[in-house]
């Protein structure tokens, strides 16, 4: 150690561990900006919901059109 408390061995162990990462990267769509590939693992009932909210706003505008 020359300077401070840490040695520079560690410094570099750091940037490792931030840098390694087990999500996925990039892009489920190659070409699509969205959704990231870690959409599915973040977000496991999303289809579910949007299921969920399609049928609730059109049994709504179908109420409406009566």
């Amino acid at each position: 150690m020359t300077k401070g408390f840490a040695a520079e061995t560690s410094i570099t162990q750091k940037k490792n561990k931030l840098i390694r990462n087990d999500e996925p990267q990039g892009r489920l769509i190659s070409w699509s900006p969205w959704p990231p590939a870690n959409f599915q693992t973040r977000y496991p009932a999303f289809p579910f919901v949007l299921t969920l909210l399609i049928l609730i706003i059109s049994r709504w505008y179908i109420s409406l059109l009566r």
